[in-house]
């Protein structure tokens, strides 16, 4: 079988497969996503030897620190995969929710119900809890997911999509539900984005360069996130206590993450008094900074920054560092370099802190919070299906009632149009 047929009979098994779970009970799709959270801790010895071909070829390869952090499994790390599937059975199940009815003059009621959107094909890189948290989001809202992960975690995907995908089997679920590309090869994904007569919508998580090359070539709707370059502005009104736990935690905490942040903007009022204590702290803790001329003005050491990094998802222990003359300032630069993602404020000034939300245009806006905290589990979405940064359909944390459409039902007794 050549990989063109090879992707189209999956499309074909998973398209199957959606029809089917559009109308299985809530009950089987709690009962599947528990057995599969209890397949995960059954096998977690498996699933970390696995893990541990594909971080063996990632070292060999030249993966970064921060793509083998991604791809690592540890058994803590499993048990945050369970725990999310159980997370998810437990969440209030969206499909067939009345989101509204009305009642025209002609006696003529309209309604509004989410439904599933169908099948739901999701391209990836690196992290395998990606496959554990794709399916459980996509079982739950009713929809059958097409999966194909990066070469660099073919061993830990596949384990875990064999886990669940049984599991789901084994509850009710119609089997293909949960199907997985297991063929590494380039091509597959390619030929993934041309199965429009079966993907309903793809999803790209990954690099910059992952998300272009799927929303070039696609030809099926796509939901997707650009870069993470998230900021956060300490106003000259902040806390600064408060100012330094968070902007610890925003680059420290996580680096490698999507909702790190990338660029610490600063007052220029209070610039010379917190800056210097930051950056020993950010150094401290492995941090590279890059600073604007007025920084490196402040703190002599700190490296130049280029106009190329303030456009730079690092995804690392580095950090670009700006002063800034006010709030407007601070605005305009994330309105040049930002990427729609997670962006936030520090300070204490009420006017302030409003003006921020309302006029920082992205995602999701941050008053006196760190951006790693922009995440489903975070907002009490249960997992998440990634960071939405388009506009039409969803935006920001995609949780169930995100992977769901809408249809109209129409109640009448005999009513015609005249």
């Amino acid at each position: 079988m050549d990989i063109k047929q090879y992707v189209t009979e999956k499309g074909k098994q998973a398209k199957a497969a959606a029809r089917g779970l559009a109308n299985v009970s809530t009950e089987i799709k709690n009962n599947a996503l528990v057995k599969m959270a209890a397949g995960l801790e059954k096998a977690a010895s498996q699933l970390i030897a696995e893990n541990k071909k594909d971080l063996k070829a990632g070292a060999e390869q030249g993966l970064s620190n921060a793509m083998l952090d991604r791809l690592e499994l540890t058994p803590e790390r499993i048990t945050a995969m369970a725990d999310g599937l159980r997370e998810v059975a437990a969440l209030p199940d969206p499909v067939g929710e009345v989101l509204k009815m009305w009642r025209r003059p002609n006696g003529m009621e309209v309604g509004k119900v989410r439904v599933p959107i169908g099948l739901i094909g999701i391209i990836y890189e690196s992290r395998p809890n990606v496959t554990a948290d794709s399916a459980a989001l996509c079982l739950k809202s009713g929809n059958a997911v097409l999966l194909r992960g990066g070469s660099e975690a073919v061993h830990s995907n596949t384990a875990i999509a064999d886990i669940l995908s049984k599991a789901g089997a084994e509850a009710g679920v119609p089997e293909g539900a949960v199907t997985f590309i297991e063929n590494p090869d380039r091509a597959c994904v390619m030929e993934m984005l041309k199965l429009s007569q079966y993907v309903d919508i793809v999803i790209p998580r990954g690099g910059e360069g992952l998300i272009r090359m799927v929303t070039e070539n696609a030809t099926m709707p796509v939901i997707k996130h650009d870069k993470g370059l998230c900021h956060t502005y300490v106003d000259n009104d902040a806390d600064l206590t408060m100012a330094k736990e968070i902007c610890m935690n925003a680059k420290v905490q996580r680096p490698g993450t999507c909702n790190a942040m990338e660029t610490m903007l600063v007052h220029k009022g209070l610039a010379p008094t917190f800056l210097p204590d930051m950056i020993a702290a950010f150094r401290k803790a492995g941090v590279e900074i890059r600073g604007c001329p007025t920084t490196r003005a402040i703190v002599s050491s700190v490296k130049e920054a280029t106009g190329a990094d303030w456009d730079t998802e690092y995804d690392d222990l580095i950090l670009n560092v700006k002063v800034v003359k006010d709030i407007d300032d601070a605005m305009e630069h994330i309105a040049a370099h930002g990427s729609q993602h997670s962006e936030a404020i520090v300070t204490k000034d009420y006017g302030k802190a409003m003006r921020f939300q309302r006029e920082v245009d992205a995602a999701a806006v941050f008053v006196n919070v760190s951006t790693r905290l922009s995440d489903g589990y975070e907002f009490g979405l249960g997992a998440e299906i990634g960071i939405s940064t388009t506009r039409i359909h969803a935006r920001g944390p995609m949780g169930l009632e995100e992977l769901t459409s809408t249809k109209f039902i129409v109640l009448g007794n005999g009513q015609i149009r005249t």
